[in-house]
Order: C-alpha cells, then sequence, then structure tokens
C-alpha cells in the first residue's frame, strides 16, 4: 500500500475542507478522485505531498502515511518528500528555459551536473513522456515554443527525471483539446507501470478510462472508495450514483 490515510480533517482558516476521509491507495496503480467542483479533491491531492503548506493559515488533522513514512512529521524533509511524490498541475508551467533545462532543472538543483548523466536522464524521461521523437531535435528550443499538450507532456517528463516513487496530477487535462487529451491518458496507462498515480478530474469518463481504483467526494467528505468498475456501474451510494448519471454537480 503506498498511501494510508485515516481521518483526516483539513481547514483553510476556520473552512474546513476536508472532512474525516479514510482510504489507501495501492502502488502501482491509478486512483481517480472525482467530484463537483469546490468538494476537496484539489485539497486532498495537495495534502499527499504537502503542497498545502504553501497556503497561508491551511492545517490538516489525522494521519497521512506514505510508505510508512508521516507526511506530516515535523523533522520531515518537505524537498525530498515533493521529489519522492511529483505532481503536474492542472495548466501546464514550464519554465523559461530550453526543454533540455525544463527536464534537467530538478538534477541541477540537486547538484548533478554530469553533462553525460544529464544527457542520459533527459532522454529517458523524455521517452518515458512520450515527447522524445517530438523534440529531439530542438531540445535547446524555449519550451514556450510547444503546444499546450507538448508543454504538459514536458512538465510530466521533468517531474519523472527526478526519479520519483509517485506522480500526483490535478485534472491535468483540462486545459487541453481531445487529442492532447487521449496523449496523455495513454501516458498515465503507461506510467503506472512504475508510479503509483493519483488523479483528480472533473472529467468522469477520463477516470473510466485510466484509473483503477475511484473515489468520489462531496462536500469535503469522501462518501464512497472503490474499484472504479463498480463505482461506475453500482456504486453503493445514493450520492455516488446521482453523480455518475448527471443528476446533479
Amino acid at each position: 500500500m503506498a498511501f494510508k490515510i485515516r481521518d483526516v480533517n483539513a481547514f483553510y482558516n476556520e473552512k474546513q475542507a476536508l472532512k474525516s476521509v479514510n482510504l489507501e491507495i495501492q502502488e502501482c496503480s491509478v486512483t481517480a478522485i472525482i467530484g463537483p467542483s469546490g468538494c476537496g479533491k484539489s485539497t486532498f491531492i495537495r495534502c499527499l505531498n504537502r503542497m498545502n503548506d504553501l497556503v497561508p493559515m491551511f492545517r490538516v488533522e489525522g494521519e497521512m502515511l506514505y510508505n510508512g513514512m508521516n507526511i506530516y512529521s515535523r523533522d520531515l524533509d518537505i524537498t525530498e518528500l515533493r521529489r519522492r511524490i511529483g505532481m503536474v498541475f492542472q495548466k501546464p508551467n514550464p519554465f523559461p528555459k530550453s526543454i533540455y533545462e525544463n527536464v534537467a532543472y530538478g538534477l541541477r538543483i540537486q547538484g548533478i551536473n554530469k553533462r553525460n548523466i544529464l544527457h542520459k536522464v533527459v532522454e529517458e524521461s523524455l521517452r518515458k513522456a512520450a515527447l522524445w521523437e517530438e523534440v529531439k531535435d530542438r531540445l535547446n528550443a524555449s519550451a514556450l515554443t510547444l503546444s499546450g499538450g507538448q508543454q504538459q507532456r514536458l512538465c510530466i517528463a521533468r517531474a519523472i527525471a527526478t526519479e520519483p516513487e509517485a506522480i500526483l496530477f490535478d485534472e491535468p487535462c483540462s486545459a487541453l483539446d481531445p487529442v492532447a487529451t487521449a496523449k496523455i491518458e495513454d501516458l498515465i496507462t503507461e506510467l503506472k507501470k512504475e508510479y503509483t498515480v493519483v488523479i483528480v478530474t472533473h472529467n468522469m469518463q477520463q477516470a473510466a478510462r485510466v484509473s483503477e481504483f475511484t473515489g468520489f467526494f462531496m462536500m469535503g467528505e469522501l462518501i464512497e472508495f472503490n474499484i472504479t468498475r463498480k463505482i461506475f456501474t453500482a456504486p453503493s451510494n445514493k450520492m455516488t450514483e446521482d453523480y455518475i448519471t448527471g443528476r446533479f454537480g
């Protein structure tokens, strides 16, 4: 089991965003988090690598373990945590640097500057992100010259380069067209062979296509968590069924 979440409550100042959340996320699988806007999906996923630490007045209660490690331990190295648990955001956010330097960035921060190592990791990461063939002849071009879908795959390559164990996706396709979205979905299916993947998505068809497990959130509560097929064909909770069938949300 990669993540174990026990009785987690999260607050922005006095506003409660997560309420007694309990679930387990398996290694080398894709877990989708679905639910209407404002239900706590992004808050939850950002707790998994402490991105919410950057939000003033945010606090979390309960226990969140990653491979037995307490994510919210006071003596935890947060930089190392975020290396092990990478993240890809809603909108592609490449640095205003070359394609090559975007991927090499995390390695350089770690003090790795040997050209042969950088070259090897950049190529491997771009291949894993299904981008190498499209950019191999223009690695020194600005990352900002890439299309939106290519930029998102570059951000995935950048996350892969630091050798994470898990990758979090926060609505990674919401700004992309259907063709680029299909490429990202194919890529996620490939990535689960090596990484634990958690994806927040407002697109229920996408959740059904790419994930093995799905959690349905509503007003900060985890209403139902099960294998994706069960969630979409025979949900246990009436609220889940209503959301899946489009009766609300």
